[in-house]
């Protein structure tokens, strides 16, 4: 099989289409990255080069040594994902002590993964970790309302997490284990990588301060429908905080306790926090 004719090459396609479209990938903002299945390798092994140099990752994660991953290409638009894929995009093979990787397929023309493959490949490690192998998908993108909210509330797990519950009834059932916050830092380094693998431990969502958002998920589906729950409830915020010095009601308390009897998730108590 082709790699463009994969389901999950079509899949991270999609992703980053409709992340370009909903305007999440101003430039080359953004980038996403995919922990390929043994058995879809297998179904395109042969279009796979396996000669290629080994180049420093930059970190070193042994849990996804000898992994592949579907990523996007350094300085690539998410806008010509879908229509130049093999310069865009590309797969690499990590070595057995996830130190380096090689070049597999795609990213013709001399590109390289994005500057973000430390913070996606430790993320993707501790998510693999956590979730039993389900996560798969690591998605980062720049959405506006999420940002602007950084400019004006407590840079505060429990804030952010209480906030945007609020917002809309669906929330905590999508992130009921909360959003975890990461103040400003310089990015594409190690050590924003590991402030945010951290976060990664006990949420799905991590939001960078000034910057975007990193989202992880079993599924392409999961991940973009986490990224834009997130994003349309800090919406709703911005509008309210624009009306309003002071929300006149909002779901309460013992609210969030029925929702999550009725949904059968549980929220941590240290959000559920009287105001």
């Amino acid at each position: 099989m082709k790699v463009l004719e994969a389901e999950f090459t079509k899949g991270f396609i999609r992703l980053c289409t409709d992340g370009w479209e909903q305007g999440w990938h101003e430039r080359n903002g953004g980038n996403a990255s995919y922990r390929i299945k043994e058995e879809e390798i297998a179904g395109i092994c042969e279009e796979l080069e396996e000669n290629g140099e080994w180049r420093k990752i930059g970190t070193c994660v042994p849990g996804l040594g000898n992994e592949y991953f579907l990523v996007t290409g350094s300085g690539k638009y998410f806008r010509n994902v879908a229509l130049k894929p093999e310069e865009c995009i590309g797969i690499i093979h990590l070595d057995q002590q996830g130190e380096n990787y090689k070049i597999c397929w795609g990213f013709q023309g001399g590109a390289r993964p994005t500057s973000e493959l430390p913070s996606h490949l430790m993320n993707h490690e501790v998510k693999k970790r956590v979730s039993g192998g389900k996560h798969r998908v690591i998605y980062h993108a720049h959405p506006a309302n999420v940002i602007a909210l950084t400019f004006v509330l407590p840079l505060e797990d429990e804030v952010f997490t209480r906030e945007l519950w609020e917002m809309a009834t669906e929330c905590p059932v999508v992130f009921p284990d909360g959003i975890g916050v990461v103040g400003w830092m310089v990015p594409g380094g190690r050590k924003i990588a590991v402030e945010t693998s951290r976060l990664m431990e006990k949420y799905d969502v991590a939001v960078w301060a000034h910057h975007g958002m990193f989202c992880s998920g079993e599924d392409f589906d999961l991940t973009f429908g986490l990224m834009h729950t997130v994003e349309k409830a800090a919406e709703i915020l911005t509008k309210v905080l624009a009306m309003v010095p002071q929300k006149r009601q909002t779901i309460t308390v013992q609210d969030f306790r029925d929702l999550a009897e009725g949904f059968h998730v549980t929220l941590p108590e240290r959000f559920l926090y009287e105001k």
